[in-house]
């Protein structure tokens, strides 16, 4: 017995597919007609499978090489698909006609390409969930584990619905922070360069025209002529190219180095800057309670959605922390007692957590607590980014203080004593 892939259109003009188990294409194509379905396209599931990991295959090579390239699917993109899949289950669409629908409605080529590489092992009978699966860069575990609830308790339409509202948060989350830090890192980039060019131009041609004995400048006028001269330097001379290289180098690897072995030092790092810190402890808190809310809401267990929830944090310290409560909990304590422990999430979200496991609601009071987390994160956003610019402006201006004091410096020396420093 084979198993074969079919479309097909049924007696009352729906599109339908699906597997089906026969000997050869004709028992298939007979059982089919029995059934009133009358066959469109047929194929052997196995074949059809080959083809589609070769596909799958061939993608991610060519993804892998052509990282940089534009038109990737970006987390827009799978909002946008996450949305129109939910509208489209929600109005009793078959999965597969589902993405076949959404598939024709995209103009980039690689979103096209993977709604045609999810709906191919759809229609070869392949769970939707271990499709996503397969393309690990654009979905993550979060949404390929809430994907395989909807799929395990029939119930694609409500979880997509969550992951469209979590993912619309998301969006919300990075869209508000790259605006706020967008005037900050406008200010940032145009001080570095305007001190840069006063520092190793012009600073040295007023200091030339006094004729003096750097000897005798005082103390905040050699200070900046080392520092104007080292960064002279670094433009101007050969050892000085290979100690720039060095540092975009060392640059390099150190962020590669934040992202892999030293990412926990980093996180930690992070968790310890005032105010910012605050900040991402509540963004982290936020996404902890609204995951686990629609995990378990989904039929997760409490310990399967802690090792789904602590990737999805965006900080390996909390990361860490989870796994700790994952084991104290696998041995028996109360969810609640071991958050409490560790000292990293709010007195707040363990007492609804504590209420949640004795009245037996945790999910839905999680939910409704994810709200509120939501909220404070955005408030401590706004209070950040305010306080942030203000921060940077004074930075700038203290630097630039100094700059103007230790040029002025040795003209005013120079009129107070009648005459030329160091003659």
């Amino acid at each position: 017995m084979g198993h074969f892939s079919y479309k097909a259109v049924d007696r009352g003009g729906m599109h339908v597919a699906g597997t089906v188990e026969a000997v050869d294409r004709r028992a298939a194509v007979a059982t089919l007609t029995n059934q009133g379905h009358f066959v469109t396209e047929l194929t052997e599931a196995a074949r059809a499978k080959s083809r589609s990991g070769e596909k799958v295959a061939l993608a991610l090579d060519l993804g892998q090489f052509l990282r940089f390239r534009p038109g990737r699917v970006t987390s827009k993109d799978v909002l946008a698909i996450t949305t129109q899949l939910s509208t489209a289950l929600r109005a009793g669409l078959p999965l597969f006609t589902a993405l076949e629908l959404i598939r024709k409605q995209q103009h980039k080529p690689a979103t096209r390409d993977l709604l045609a590489d999810l709906s191919s092992a759809v229609s070869s009978g392949q769970a939707l969930s271990e499709a996503m699966a397969r393309h690990g860069t654009v979905f993550s575990p979060l949404y390929v584990s809430m994907i395989r609830v909807g799929e395990t308790g029939g119930i694609l339409e409500q979880t997509s619905a969550q992951l469209a509202d979590m993912l619309v948060r998301e969006e919300k989350i990075k869209t508000n922070m790259k605006n706020a830090s967008a005037y900050p890192l406008f200010v940032l980039g145009l001080g570095l360069v305007s001190v840069t060019i006063v520092m190793t131009v012009i600073l040295p041609r007023i200091i030339s025209t006094l004729g003096a004995d750097l000897s005798v400048l005082p103390l905040p006028t050699r200070i900046l002529m080392s520092v104007s001269g080292s960064l002279k330097g670094l433009f101007t001379t050969f050892f000085g190219w290979i100690v720039l290289a060095g540092i975009i180098v060392g640059f390099f690897y150190l962020r590669k180095w934040t992202k892999t072995e030293g990412r926990l030092q980093y996180d930690t790092f992070k968790l310890r800057i005032p105010f910012l810190g605050s900040v991402l402890r509540t963004i982290s808190v936020g996404r902890f309670a609204r995951t686990l809310g629609a995990l378990t809401m989904g039929g997760v267990t409490i310990l399967e959605a802690l090792n789904v929830v602590r990737d999805t944090l965006g900080n390996e310290l909390l990361g860490t922390e989870i796994d700790s409560v994952a084991e104290k909990v696998k041995r028996g304590e109360p969810l609640a007692d071991p958050l409490e422990t560790s000292g990293y999430f709010p007195p707040l979200l363990v007492q609804i957590v504590a209420v949640g496991e004795q009245t037996g609601k945790l999910d839905e009071l999680l939910l409704n607590a994810a709200d509120t987390f939501d909220a404070d994160s955005d408030a401590a956003i706004n209070r950040f980014m305010s306080i942030f610019p203000a921060l940077l402006i004074l930075l700038l201006a203290v630097v630039i203080g100094f700059i103007i004091a230790a040029t002025l410096l040795p003209i005013v020396t120079m009129q107070l004593g009648g005459g030329v420093l160091g003659r």
